[in-house]
């Protein structure tokens, strides 16, 4: 496996188990519906919570969630309304959190959680359901 995948991989691990001590409740990785892909999905009380896991070395000089740009936020809120299409659209709350991984020497060295960190993202007002 690539290092760069191999490093994702431990990276969500880290998360989820970080995530499950803060008590929320795990459901599913690595959710695929075509249009985007969600790393984690927990639920915290009555709120679904769609996790962005970002790895990345120490040496790296810019925090991982700034790689979660304009496309890849309207590519997790599809993937969210999949989601939710699968579940056959709950009345429930939802939020799109990031969890940043920084490793050193494939330890991680630090886990930061970024509750709610972005808004439901729409492209140029079409959802193209």
């Amino acid at each position: 496996m690539p290092e760069n995948l191999r490093s994702g991989r431990e990276g969500e691990l880290a998360a989820k188990n970080y995530l499950i001590s803060k008590g929320l409740k795990f459901l599913t990785s690595n959710f695929n519906s075509g249009r985007g892909e969600i790393d984690l999905v927990f639920r915290e009380e009555d709120c679904l919570v769609f996790v962005e896991v970002k790895t990345r070395d120490s040496g790296n000089l810019t925090r991982p969630s700034k790689a979660v740009d304009f496309r890849k936020r309207r590519a997790l809120s599809r993937a969210a309304f999949d989601y939710m299409r699968l579940l056959k659209n709950p009345r429930v709350r939802f939020r799109f959190d990031i969890v940043e991984v920084i490793t050193k020497d494939r330890a991680v060295q630090e886990i930061h959680h970024i509750p709610n960190a972005f808004n439901l993202s729409r492209a140029r007002g079409n959802w193209r359901r």
